[in-house]
């Protein structure tokens, strides 16, 4: 199944890329960050789905859903919307627009996939290479620390889910441990995004803690144990705990 994703949230589109890109039905052909150059790619690349947020710049979800029934395409893609609007009105809107499914915001990322491989089992046209998709394709590093912050249950259009994912690769990679998180990661990770070390340490403590009310609060729980059976887990514990995960220890 192509896919073209369209969301002006980078880090968002890049998770999402990463994350599909691990099953092999799926193929990541384009990404576009506003409603124009969505429409480019979906002319150029002819997608079987596009993953479409509404809230985009130039020309948003509803113009691209508008503009999609004017252009000449072999097969009309399934459409994905991601809002984080769910409304009554809106829905009906998209509806009549030609949508196909909806995806609020904030959403799983195993939903996702979920949703996907049943419209593709619905697609005769697809044809399954049961040879290729025996064969497991180790994962990535990055791949890896997303699957543990999609169960833990991460929002991954959250400022923190970025923040989390690249410190536990930097700790990964340089090996920060006690004062480390202040003193070099969070002052690093504040000049990659432009922002504060306060503001790196808030979103990884705001991601946490979505993730700790509305997530799967077992599975960080076995996570962190035996150190926060009641209490949500601090930002270096869970760095942490996501490392050792990842690794394998």
């Amino acid at each position: 199944m192509r896919i073209l994703i369209a969301d002006n949230n980078v880090e968002l589109c890049r998770v999402l890329q990463q994350f599909l890109s691990t099953h092999e039905e799926f193929d990541v052909v384009g990404i576009a960050h506003d409603g124009e150059q969505a429409l480019e790619k979906i002319q150029d690349l002819e997608p079987d789905v596009i993953l479409l947020d509404i809230t985009m710049p130039y020309l948003d979800g509803l113009g691209v859903l508008e503009s999609l029934k004017t252009l000449k395409l072999h097969t009309k893609p399934k459409v994905f919307v991601i809002t984080a609007f769910g409304s009554d009105g809106l829905l009906s809107r998209l509806l009549a627009l030609g949508a196909d499914y909806f995806l609020v915001k904030p959403f799983r990322l195993e939903v996702l996939v979920e949703r996907l491989k049943q419209f593709s089992s619905n697609d005769t046209s697809v044809i399954v290479d049961e040879e290729a998709l025996s064969q497991e394709t180790p994962l990535t590093a990055e791949q890896r620390v997303i699957e543990i912050l999609h169960k833990m249950g991460v929002p991954p259009h959250f400022k923190g889910f970025a923040y989390l994912k690249d410190a536990v690769l930097m700790y990964m990679k340089e090996g920060y441990y006690a004062g480390g998180l202040s003193k070099e990661m969070y002052p690093a990770l504040a000049e990659k995004y432009r922002t504060t070390m306060s503001g790196v340490e808030a979103g990884i403590r705001n991601a946490l803690a979505a993730a700790w009310e509305n997530g799967n609060t077992e599975f960080i729980k076995r996570l962190c144990e035996p150190y926060c059976e009641e209490r949500m887990p601090t930002n270096s514990l869970i760095i942490a705990r996501i490392v050792e995960g990842s690794l394998g220890v």
